[in-house]
């Protein structure tokens, strides 16, 4: 007779349950093995190869920059606006990667899904990886043009950059799994998922200064669009890379700090939120595909 009473379970595990995200730790070598994958497999066959990494954020920067700087006359409202516009559009950019690839991370790998378990959560995870590498190129760019322009940060700065790209990208990985949990019953999700990415570019201040919605919005609208995780992250990356690039006399937000302890706060929140619904969802992932 077995050691364990005949209603003891307690030396085996339920197949296909695992602990969610805290698992993928437990599987360092498959994620490296799916963002390795993912990095080569991206630019395969590509004659530019991982030059797109530069030339797609120069495009939309030079677009960017003559609608809004030179035809709308930005260019003069802010000070040093090139610098202050590609700040602002490597943090959406981020954000948009990652959420986007998660959001179609488990459908992209039915195949593994449908045949071996693994913890599901390591695909979205893997893509928001995969997003952040291909978010270096643009940052290294933003840092040698703010050293050649008499850039000098202080150390509150950099925490606050530092700060930023976590917020996003536990805000990217919590939308993720949770869209991308309901986009294997629903792929109307992705569209649903493209309106979100539009309005994460124009409801940021990476193509106008904050002072603008400030000065048309009552407070408490104003107050709520600074709780925007995404706002808060792109202000402390201008904070980081473009006011000290400044004569330093541009006004910056009131209370950021507090408006970034908020985001960090949201970030996590929607994180559990996605992985809650994540765990909900993935017993229906390999019938569903």
């Amino acid at each position: 007779m077995s050691q364990y009473g005949p209603s003891d379970r307690s030396a085996f595990a339920v197949p296909g349950v695992g602990r969610g995200v805290l698992d993928v730790f437990s599987y360092r070598y498959l994620l490296r093995l799916l963002v390795r994958k993912g990095i080569l497999t991206r630019y395969h066959g590509s004659v530019l190869g991982w030059a797109w990494s530069y030339v797609k954020p120069a495009a939309q920067f030079l677009i960017y920059y003559l609608v809004m700087g030179v035809f709308l006359n930005l260019n003069r409202g802010i000070e040093a606006f090139p610098v202050y516009l590609f700040s602002g559009i490597v943090v959406v950019n981020l954000f948009n990667e990652a959420f986007g690839n998660a959001t179609k991370s488990i459908v992209n790998n039915k195949a593994l899904v449908k045949k071996i378990y693994l913890p599901r959560e390591l695909f979205p995870i893997a893509d928001v990886f995969i997003a952040f590498v291909h978010f270096l190129p643009q940052l290294s760019i933003l840092v040698v043009v703010c050293v050649v322009v008499g850039w000098v940060p202080t150390v509150v700065q950099l925490a606050g950059a530092f700060l930023a790209m976590l917020i996003v990208l536990l805000l990217a990985t919590g939308l993720g799994m949770l869209f991308g949990s309901v986009n294997v019953s629903f792929r109307d999700s992705q569209n649903v998922v493209e309106l979100i990415l539009l309005f994460a570019t124009w409801t940021s201040p990476v193509l106008y200064s904050f002072t603008m919605v400030r000065d048309t919005l009552p407070t408490w609208l104003f107050d709520l669009y600074m709780a925007n995780p995404l706002t808060a992250a792109v202000e402390l990356f201008h904070s980081a890379f473009w006011f000290p690039t400044t004569s330093e006399a541009a006004e910056r937000p009131e209370h950021l700090w507090l408006f970034a302890g908020l985001a960090v706060v949201i970030a996590v929140v929607t994180l559990l939120v996605g992985q809650l619904v994540f765990r909900r969802l993935e017993g229906r992932f390999a019938q569903d595909l």
